[in-house]
């Protein structure tokens, strides 16, 4: 059994450290605010630092290196793209190597065009609309396309929570009815989720909200409400076939939740790192808290965890490139890491001895980030039931 990386890949590693150790760490700063009120956080680089930085990442040869090599990326495998993600996440500041959600590595020909590439080269944002205001789920989705006449008329409403672009198009998951134009005489309407993808100008589509948030506010991201009455697009937006939305990005979803796990690997271990300074800095009646035993239990409870992510994540991504079926092990991944995530921040919080929300801090932005975008309990309960599946069948545990 061999635990040792590739060379190729310990390269790419070493890259990317360096990378972010020289150039997004030095501008946390800037993105946490200098003001004493804080007043001058942002959520985001200003775009001229952004493509300043794509084009290092270009000259690097790492734009894109989460897309396969036929969809214009570099096509990294399963365990290269974990490293990558593991790195990035050891910094607050918002930047990645040209991802793109997988939804669209469906698109057809023309669509790679007019979507795909645009997104991957940032001139274009994607509103991944997948769910509905007050709802987490699916179940009993609104959202409704009917079919008449050759065309599809959308009606509803969504929430994303994608960055705001000045061009951008919706990723749009919509109930299909037949009209009656489309139905044989007596017969009922089906309903079948279909994809879609709305260019932001289709009229009866309307996008509001998503700003970009300054100061304290710059905490929480501003969903996009997208709106939809009535409106009219054709058979070439479908993305994917129709009535089968849910099909999309299957081939790549296990591999994604493996790139997940590393993500939250990498961020615990910059909060370790920030706590291991904080007990050898910090005094209490005159001596280091690192001597406290329950001060040295939260940073070994820390470490031990990652440790365990870590070696599940490899093992795993391992496994993907190997063509190895990773369904069940891909879930026990996103359960065990977004659980990690949650407890690493909870230890953090005792060595600060506070809430590690303490402003100014990349401790603060660390522990805010694992809790937005942590996956909903019944995301997490999805996973679960797709663990006790395979066990149920009688395959091994």
């Amino acid at each position: 059994m061999d635990f040792e990386l590739p060379d190729e890949l310990k390269m790419i590693q070493s890259t990317v450290r360096d990378f972010v150790n020289e150039q997004l760490k030095p501008l946390e700063r800037s993105i946490l605010g200098r003001a004493a009120d804080l007043s001058d956080a942002t959520m985001y680089l200003p775009r001229e630092k952004e493509r300043e930085l794509m084009g290092m990442a270009r000259d690097l040869g790492l734009w894109g290196v989460n897309i396969p090599e036929e969809l214009g990326g570099v096509g990294l495998d399963t365990l290269g793209n974990c490293l990558v993600e593991e790195e990035l996440a050891q910094t607050i500041v918002p930047f990645s190597f040209g991802d793109v959600t997988p939804l669209l590595f469906d698109c057809n020909e023309a669509q790679r065009g007019k979507y795909l590439s645009p997104v991957l080269e940032r001139q274009k944002y994607a509103y991944l609309a997948l769910t509905e205001p007050g709802k987490e789920g699916f179940e009993n989705m609104k959202m409704r396309a009917e079919k008449a006449n050759g065309h599809y008329y959308l009606s509803g409403e969504k929430v994303s929570l994608s960055r705001a672009g000045e061009d951008y198009f919706a990723v749009v998951f919509a109930k299909l009815i037949p009209g009656r134009s489309e139905r044989t005489p007596g017969e009922e309407p089906r309903e079948g989720v279909t994809c879609f993808l709305i260019d932001k100008d289709t009229p009866g589509f309307v996008a509001n909200g998503g700003r970009e948030k300054t100061g304290w506010e710059a905490q929480v991201r501003e969903p996009i409400l997208l709106a939809f009455d009535h409106c009219q697009v054709s058979e070439e937006n479908i993305l994917g076939r129709e009535g089968e939305a849910f099909c999309l990005g299957k081939k790549w979803l296990p591999a994604r939740r493996v790139v997940r796990g590393a993500r939250c690997i990498g961020a615990a271990q910059r909060v370790l790192e920030e706590s291991t300074v904080q007990a050898q800095t910090w005094t209490s009646f005159g001596q280091f808290i690192s001597g406290r035993p329950s001060i040295q239990a939260a940073l070994a409870d820390i470490a031990s965890s990652i440790h365990a992510a870590r070696l599940m994540v490899y093992e795993v991504a391992w496994k993907a490139d190997q063509g190895q079926s990773i369904q069940r092990e891909a879930a026990m991944v996103k359960l065990f890491a977004t659980q990690m995530i949650h407890s690493v921040a909870d230890n953090a919080s005792h060595i600060f001895n506070a809430p590690a929300y303490v402003g100014g801090l990349p401790m603060e932005r660390f522990c805010r980030n694992a809790i937005a975008t942590s996956v909903t309990d019944s995301a997490l309960q999805l996973q679960r039931d797709i663990i006790a599946r395979d066990i149920l069948k009688g395959m091994k545990v």
